[in-house]
């Protein structure tokens, strides 16, 4: 299908589209193009576009509409695509996006061999790429660039998150059932060496497609293995058919499943019946305090459905990215780059946020428990709060990044 046949171009308002009288070459002094456009590319017909998809797209163009519409009389655009779950999809949507579309943004990033993949383009093509829904800490690493920001979350905060919290409670031995492409291999890697380092043992693992329905079989090595813990190293509907699974077949009483990527979505999907117990890393949840409900409440008038990390993710790096614009006065790719560092962020999504060198942004994380169902005391009400994790104690350290721009010598 042609890119143009599946862009979503963001009305903007009569006001806005008035100011075209305004002379080009003021506009384009400062704007490529005389427009600010942001392609959201995203799973729209996949096993993740329950947790992106259309949620995705609606949480930027509110970020756009919250912003005004316009930079200095310059519109701003969104439009989306859908990358199939395939690396050379996404790469291929990107570099025409950045050539023949005008992009100057791609965000949401969906699946972690996709974001790789985009990440690549964009630093090639000089345009910006912001990650909100995939975890390989490659793209602040050996894949990273001026131009691409890892925003919500990553694999090191999970393993850090969950993984520690798990081992420091006693869960020395671990099998993992892990999606066998570059998010849960590295995943599983990452929780690894959490546990190794603790003093625990990955006695192995299980390696799945992606898209998995039947999951028979896995749980059956995962009970076998005689494991305390069973780390689930996938996500969306693999994470949700592995821990059904594992209740349908049954693990000892003595093993546990460690939902290591749990959305909220996830929750919703399995029931507190089934999730209760279940500790996971988030780095937003929508009931968290006001300003996350009042957000989250307007999320939910528009979309239907609660936000969830990713989603306030894509809303929070939008808004900045936008932000850091308007502080240049230009789309200039190197120009905003060095603003979106120099901005802190400050927002119902990360207090105190702030970009690395690497292209990591920093920002506390969450460690939950989800509620039984006697717990629960209204609509949406799935999760207690264990701890707050600084994002310094959440993040890989700058030092140990291998990341080219970094000077660690």
């Amino acid at each position: 299908m042609p890119a143009t046949n599946s862009l979503k171009t963001l009305v903007l308002s009569s006001a806005v589209l008035g100011l075209g009288g305004l002379s080009s070459a003021m506009a384009s002094d400062g704007y490529s193009d005389d427009v600010v456009r942001i392609g959201v590319l995203t799973d729209m017909s996949g096993i993740y576009t329950d947790l992106s998809g259309e949620a995705a797209v609606a949480a930027v163009e509110m970020a756009v509409e919250d912003f005004g519409g316009e930079i200095d009389g310059t519109p701003i655009e969104v439009i989306h695509g859908d990358h199939r779950n395939r690396a050379d999809t996404g790469a291929s949507r990107a570099r025409e996006w950045y050539d023949s579309e005008g992009v100057d943004m791609i965000n949401d990033l969906s699946n972690s061999g996709v974001a790789l993949a985009v990440a690549a383009v964009a630093d090639e093509q000089q345009r910006h790429a912001i990650v909100n829904s995939s975890s390989n800490i490659g793209l602040t690493n050996d894949a990273c660039s001026p131009y691409v920001t890892h925003y919500t979350y990553d694999a090191h905060s999970l393993a850090h998150g969950t993984g520690k919290s798990i081992v420091e409670d006693g869960g020395d031995t671990w099998f993992f059932l892990t999606v066998d492409f570059a998010f849960g291999i590295g995943l599983e890697e990452q929780v690894s060496e959490v546990v190794r380092d603790a003093g625990g043992q990955v006695v192995g693992a299980a390696r799945h497609p992606l898209d998995t329905t039947d999951f028979s079989s896995y749980a059956l090595q995962a009970q076998a293995s005689g494991a305390e813990i069973i780390g689930i190293a996938s996500t969306g509907a693999d994470a949700i058919n592995a821990i059904n699974a594992l209740a349908e077949f049954g693990v000892t009483p003595d093993q546990r499943p460690a939902a290591l990527l749990l959305w909220y979505d996830d929750i919703a999907s399995l029931g507190l019946e089934t999730a209760q117990g279940l500790m996971l890393t988030n780095a937003f949840y929508w009931d968290a305090n006001d300003e996350t409900r009042e957000f989250s409440q307007r999320f939910y008038e528009r979309t239907g459905r609660m936000p969830n990390m990713a989603q306030a993710g894509n809303y929070s790096s939008t808004m900045h990215y936008l932000n850091a614009i308007e502080a240049a006065g230009s789309d200039d790719s190197d120009a905003v780059s060095e603003k979106m560092r120099e901005l802190e962020i400050n927002d119902f999504f990360a207090k105190g946020g702030y970009i690395r060198p690497n292209g990591r942004m920093v920002h506390d994380q969450y460690l939950w428990e989800v509620k039984s169902p006697g717990e629960s005391e209204y609509d949406y009400d799935f999760l207690r709060l264990v701890t707050t994790i600084p994002g310094e104690e959440a993040f890989q350290p700058l030092e140990e990044s291998s990341c080219h721009l970094l000077d660690n010598d």
